[in-house]
């Protein structure tokens, strides 16, 4: 595939050019389908740079490829829109041409699209407390794991926190799902409650991590791993094993930097720890009393 403006600066402060994000895209492709593969994307451009005007984009444009495959989705007003499926190479690298630098992708897949795979924790912690997210995210492994019999992924998303990641048997709706990401964060709080809060007002955290479980509905997006964020230094949202993840600071995974931390895919098992909420749900019951 030809790149437009190949030598154009997507990236100031790192002289990063939008050559340089193409071939990233095309390096980590592999690594990265399985989280794109038949759910609904969203692109995040900057056109002109991530100096210049970005935007969140949906809907498939008249002017794309035939040859992208798209999904058609319902919204609340009952009508529907097309949106991009991004299941092959020449499509993400399509997209990172157009100057997509961060892809956002649904937590259901094609088929089942009210029916979520994967639950979200996204860890918010104060400005400048790393560590405090680390030990969130420690702690509700050990609630998932340990005592719900849950799998959990964990990777940093490219910004200030983390995001804990459960895979799910596509069985139930995103309204219970969400609803049950509630009562373990809440039960998480409890264990913790100077550590950890749910509160979404700010000023009610008192530097507190946000255990946000919000993701977890229909048509709400997350970023995907391995995914580049608009910033300066163009961080990489990047999956860790949790034995990883003590010595971790998000500004070790750079795009310039990320080579180095591609010879190992501690997500590469993501798929089959799907698991049903049930039995969690039970033991959940018994654990709050």
């Amino acid at each position: 595939m030809d790149i437009t403006h190949p030598d154009k600066i997507l990236f100031p402060k790192e002289k990063i050019t939008k050559k340089e994000l193409v071939e990233y895209y095309k390096k980590v492709a592999l690594k990265m389908l399985p989280f794109l593969k038949d759910r609904p994307l969203v692109m995040e451009r900057y056109p002109s740079g991530i100096q210049g005007e970005g935007f969140f984009q949906k809907n498939v444009q008249s002017y794309f490829p035939k040859w992208v495959k798209t999904l058609e989705v319902s919204r609340k007003q009952a009508s529907k829109t097309m949106l991009i499926n991004c299941s092959s190479k020449d499509t993400l690298l399509y997209i990172a041409n157009l100057g997509c630098i961060t892809p956002h992708a649904w937590l259901s897949k094609k088929g089942k699209l009210t029916l979520p795979d994967k639950m979200i924790f996204d860890i918010d912690p104060p400005k400048g407390r790393f560590d405090l997210a680390k030990e969130a995210a420690f702690l509700l492994k050990e609630v998932l794991e340990k005592r719900l019999h849950l799998k959990t992924f964990v990777m940093t998303t490219g910004g200030k926190g983390l995001h804990v990641v459960v895979p799910l048997k596509p069985t139930e709706s995103f309204e219970k799902v969400r609803a049950f990401a509630k009562l373990v964060a809440a039960h998480v709080c409890h264990e913790a409650p100077t550590l950890c809060t749910t509160s979404i007002r700010k000023e009610g955290r008192k530097r507190r991590v946000y255990l946000d479980v919000m993701r977890n509905a229909y048509a709400q997006h997350a970023v995907v791993p391995y995914a580049v964020r608009a910033n300066e230094k163009a961080l990489v949202a990047m999956p860790l094993s949790w034995k990883s993840l003590a010595q971790a600071e998000p500004e070790q995974f750079t795009l310039k930097t990320i080579n180095k931390h591609l010879k190992n895919n501690p997500w590469s098992r993501f798929s089959a720890g799907c698991a049903s909420l049930k039995q969690a749900r039970n033991l959940l019951t018994h654990l709050m009393g």
